[in-house]
């Protein structure tokens, strides 16, 4: 079974949740009722200088040949010849001005036929119809045959487009490369002479590019991610001679605000979303279909035109071209009272993966020679979206907020994968900045860009086979979710690779001296800690000038070092000795089930293992909320969508595995449903205002399908069998305490910032959530797991969902969520089951005045950690490669340009204020700073001095030439 014949078979029961009057179950189906008499074309055509509306007469006539004499409401409009037996012709109407009932009658030799017929305006409007292939990586094929298969429409849809070169204009066919890993691929596989031929088609507007490089769960990404995600269009937009204007997306329901920085931040200003029609999609569809919109940035600087077409990208799925879709369009059209006179429809192909439709071109030239509206012109995105703003772009209506997606949850499906993408990201971030600032000549473009690719593919929406849950142990399945998760793996292997390369330990031998290395734009008091390795020579640690700092060997073997002020972007150095550890002046202790140390005070219950008590130090306020259900931590199993049948761990058995004085920290084991164990830890240490928690799930298998392959997607088994999922509960307390969320390039407050259609029972986290009053507030941050459900357990949607109305509508205030972990509650696409061990790292931070920059850098430093590295030849101190002031602008991004020649920084408003930001470089001679873009151009000459709005991302490049010297130097 294909995927579209799963939809369609699924799509009868949508067809009303998406249209009221039905248009859609119409769409969805072909007609058996027996040959009309009279059928008006919704069209009109051009006769004698007076347009007309044609009507098709199906005459059978069983009598001699005569004369036909065609009356509406009693008056002639057409008279003619006709033959025995069928005969088929036009007759012509004056166009109504609204819709009408009308009786249409046929006279021929004494015997009349009459009937009955609604008569309905015809738009005229041109509607820009978008060739293009879905890209599912995956799905309907496995992943090399799907590659193959998207190459080898690039060649038919150029072959296509040089077919109708001739044809009249519009109707000259066009191939829209909905991504670009498709084209990616062709340019890296394919001969020269044939990447020569995609070019030129480029050039030449036969092939539009649009500049995703992949259908993303936006959710998910990281913030470079998500520029990452559309950087390869300007690489490619350069090397064809073309500027890339627009974006296509395709299948994903949702998007995450932050993805509008990062389209503008490529010179994307054109957005063709087009989500599933029917499955998962909560209310999107409804809300957005066929409402053009201007979305804009969390700064407010930017914005993008957004519009999701009638259907989705599912159009040709489900209809044919001909008269029908033209009818049923415009009844679309009148539906939503569609108020301009240019829209646009995907077209693509008859299925996912499909081929370019080789018979759209003659339809629409044939269309448009006989018919004057509507018209039909074949389109890329940038043509027809440029068309539109011309005509109405300063009409349209601009919104500001989040449109929350919904298909992140199947991430969920495997949490271990996840989380390996999610952090090899974050340290590809980290290896590009400690390439600039330690040692700029082990930056390596090419590598870098590869491992980004293994993040973004594994980000994409194809996690795989159509038959994931219902035959989960097919090869064809198997082999699928061994690609999808080789993304994630080599990713992490190749970050990891990168890191290594950017900090290679300058000396290999043991040496008694250590530098620190800080890759964040902002100086950092920390615990960092060294491994068993690199810390033999002993416990006992000073600066180089000798002064001893709080240090402690733990049981694992590490040696925890409390480090103070190591410069942004530079280094701190330490010295090992054998003598005994200096001990911190204000120790961190465990008594009577509290951990406290002088700042921060959590209780733990002895027989769950849960928090139930977090101060700060002195404090009376408790954070945890004691009229909540749940308490702090609290492992939670959830079986199918039983709310009321929750279960939690068993009794837990606690031991101290660190007793201090520098780092507290203890190990929770308890038994756990789904679970072939549960270890929690949670670690204070002395100075620190955070606790740290680690939870590690062995996970069990959930049962299998007992009838494998029988009913696919749709079966009972695949739909609501062994559906199961886990959360762990946070219910804070602070009076008057509003939310706000952490999302890749800006933030947001549930519901406040979230726009109509979006998905409130759960909600993707980029690093921390907060809840604050003015005064104090807690923030909590997540390095591993993206999901989080708000006020109460709402990710409960098993299977397949097509009614808008069982989704959540609104998210009330609260200050109690849950870490939404694992689960398995799709019915196709994603993993049937997940098993072995997997480690959540959360942080809680108590505070006193909410700052959204500061609860990014404790987030930031989690998923960043200081780099420890041993060296022959120690200095004091290496001064900050570049200090950024105030510290509420932060550097997402620090790295070498791709050509070689500047250093690229990306400043983040991080606080939500307009900041005046001043760049200080390590040589006072510096080269000339550029404002840039994603694909690093000269935009804009400026001094050291850059205005950077709350929430707003700004590029810099800087020249590197004269910094040689200085870069020669620290690379010894």
């Amino acid at each position: 079974m294909k995927r579209r014949d799963l939809l369609k078979g699924l799509a009868m029961a949508a067809g009303g949740a998406l249209c009221s009057s039905g248009v859609l179950g119409q769409a969805q189906t072909e007609t058996t009722d027996k040959t009309r008499l009279a059928t008006p074309i919704r069209a009109l055509v051009r006769k004698n200088g007076s347009l007309y509306q044609p009507m098709e007469i199906s005459l059978e006539n069983s009598g001699s040949a005569g004369v036909a004499v065609t009356k509406i409401d009693g008056v002639e409009i057409d008279r003619r010849a006709v033959q025995t037996g069928p005969n088929r012709f036009e007759a012509y109407l004056k166009p109504p001005s609204g819709t009408q009932h009308s009786m249409v009658s046929i006279e021929i030799n004494g015997k009349q036929f009459s009937e009955s017929i609604e008569l309905k305006p015809v738009r005229q409007m041109l509607i820009y119809v978008l060739p293009h292939s879905h890209h599912d990586l995956g799905y309907t094929d496995l992943q090399a045959d799907v590659e193959e298969k998207q190459i080898r429409n690039i060649t038919k849809g150029i072959e296509l487009a040089h077919k109708t070169a001739g044809y009249p204009e519009g109707s000259r066919f066009v191939w829209n490369l909905e991504v670009l890993w498709g084209s990616d691929l062709y340019m890296r596989r394919s001969s020269e002479a044939a990447k020569r031929e995609l070019l030129d088609a480029v050039q030449k507007g036969w092939i539009g590019v649009n500049g995703s490089y992949a259908n993303e769960l936006t959710g998910l990404c990281r913030p470079e991610e998500l520029l990452q995600l559309f950087r390869y269009s300007g690489q490619f937009g350069k090397s064809c001679g073309v500027k890339v204007d627009s974006a296509m997306m395709s299948d994903v329901p949702g998007f995450s605000w932050g993805t509008v920085t990062a389209m503008s931040h490529a010179g994307i200003r054109y957005f063709s979303a087009a989500p599933n029609f029917f499955d998962r999609i909560g209310t999107f569809m409804a809300t957005w279909q066929d409402k053009p919109f201007w979305w804009v940035s969390p700064s407010g600087k930017e914005k993008v035109l957004f519009w999701v077409p009638w259907t989705g990208y599912a159009l040709s799925h489900v209809m044919k071209l001909g008269n029908d879709l033209v009818a049923k369009y415009q009844d679309r059209m009148d539906e939503v009272h569609y108020p301009y006179d240019i829209s646009y429809i995907r077209w693509s192909g008859h299925g996912d993966n499909a081929e370019p439709d080789s018979e759209l071109s003659d339809w629409v030239r044939d269309w448009n020679q006989k018919y004057e509206w509507p018209r039909f012109s074949i389109a890329s995105t940038s043509t027809a979206f440029s068309a539109f703003e011309k005509r109405y772009g300063n009409q349209l209506p601009q919104y500001r907020g989040d449109l929350t997606p919904y298909w992140e949850d199947g991430a969920g499906s495997s949490a271990l994968e996840t989380e390996m993408s999610r952090n090899a990201a974050d340290t590809i971030s980290q290896a590009a900045a400690l390439s600039a600032t330690m040692n700029g000549k082990t930056y390596d473009p090419t590598k870098y860009a590869a491992a980004w690719r293994d993040v973004l593919l594994y980000s994409e929406h194809t996690w795989g086979a159509w038959n994931s849950v219902s035959d989960s142990e097919k090869p064809f399945v198997k082999q699928q979710w061994d690609v999808k998760r080789a993304f994630a793996v080599d990713a992490e292997k190749l970050s990891e690779e990168l890191l290594h390369r950017s900090s290679v330990p300058l000396s290999s031998a043991k040496t008694r001296d250590i530098e620190i290395h800080n890759s964040t734009s902002w100086d950092r008091t920390e615990i960092v800690y060294l491994s068993r390795e690199i810390s033999a020579i002993g416990d006992h640690v000073t600066t180089q000038s000798g002064k001893p700092v709080p240090s402690q060997r733990l049981s694992s073997g590490e040696l925890a070092v409390l480090v103070s002020s190591v410069p942004a972007f530079g280094a701190s150095c330490y010295k090992l000795s054998s003598q005994r550890a200096y001990a911190h002046v204000s120790p961190v202790s465990y008594k009577d089930n509290i951990l406290s140390n002088e700042i921060v005070q959590a209780k733990v219950d002895p027989s769950s293992g849960d928090i139930v008590e977090l101060r700060l130090h002195g404090e009376a306020l408790d954070f945890v909320d004691h009229q909540a259900k749940h308490r702090i931590n609290q492992f939670l199993f959830l079986a199918g969508k039983d709310i009321d049948h929750l279960q939690s761990s068993g009794k837990a058995s606690i031991v101290i595995e660190d007793h201090g004085p520098l780092v507290v920290s203890l190990r929770i084991e308890s038994s756990a449903p789904g679970c072939k164990s549960l270890v929690r830890r949670i670690r204070l240490a002395a100075g620190m205002d955070y606790l740290e928690l680690s939870n590690t799930i062995d996970k069990q298998q959930a049962p299998l399908n007992p009838h494998p392959g029988v009913g696919g997607p749709g079966d009972e088994f695949a739909q609501r069998g062994s559906k199961e999922s886990i959360q762990f509960a946070f219910p804070f307390a602070v009076p008057n305490g509003k939310m706000s969320i952490d999302i890749a390039l800006g933030n947001m407050r549930p519901e406040l910032d979230q726009l109509p259609g979006s998905c409130k029972n759960w909600l993707p986290v980029g690093r921390w959530m907060d809840v604050s009053n003015e005064e104090i507030g807690v923030t909590w941050v997540t390095q591993d797991a993206p999901l989080v459900e708000i006020g109460s357990i709402s990710a409960t949607m098993l299977g397949s969902q097509r009614d808008p109305s069982v989704w959540r509508k609104h998210i009330e205030p609260a200050q109690t969520f849950f870490s939404w972990v694992m689960n398995n509650h799709w019915g196709t696409n994603y993993r049937a089951y997940q098993e072995g061990s997997v480690t959540f790292r959360y942080a809680i931070q108590l505070h006193r005045k909410h700052n959204a920059a500061t609860a990014s850098r404790l987030a930031i430093a989690f998923s960043e950690p200081l780099l420890p590295v041993s060296t022959a030849s120690p200095e004091n101190t290496y001064m900050s490669f570049l200090k950024i002031e105030p510290s509420d602008v932060l550097a997402l991004t620090l790295k070498p340009s791709e050509d070689g020649k500047a250093w690229i920084v990306r400043l983040f408003g991080a606080s939500g204020q307009s900041r005046i930001a001043k760049l200080t470089w390590l040589s006072s001679h510096v080269g000339k700073s550029w404002k840039s873009n994603l694909a690093e151009d000269e935009v804009e000459i400026i001094g050291d001095e850059v205005a950077v709005d709350g929430w707003e991302l700004v590029t810099v490049r800087v020249e590197k030439e004269i910094l040689a010297n200085q870069s020669e130097a620290r690379e010894r």
